[in-house]
């Protein structure tokens, strides 16, 4: 479980907001070894739809193929939609 897990860190993560303005793409990486919010983010807008108080504005996105981070303020109640694309790893089928 832990190598699916771990395949799954490259992340293309775009917001929709109100009125047709998007933000994104962004890349981001996570890894157990690298942090950063991507999956937060999804996890966190996810529970808001659901009914939940937003408890969290700000998110780090860790680009590591730029070496970059991407800082998102977010107020939820102006985001419309999240898609998180996710590249996963090819697997090595060796002996």
């Amino acid at each position: 479980m832990s190598h699916t897990e771990h395949s799954l860190t490259n992340h293309e993560v775009t917001v929709c907001l109100a009125g047709g303005a998007v933000l994104g793409p962004f890349n981001a990486t996570w890894s157990q070894d690298e942090g950063g919010d991507v999956r937060e983010l999804v996890r966190e807008y996810d529970a808001f739809l659901q009914g939940e108080k937003q408890r969290r504005y700000k998110f780090h996105l860790h680009d590591t193929y730029t070496n970059t981070v991407h800082t998102l303020i977010l107020n939820f109640e102006q985001v419309t939609g999240i898609c998180d694309h996710v590249r996963l790893r090819s697997q090595d089928r060796g002996a």
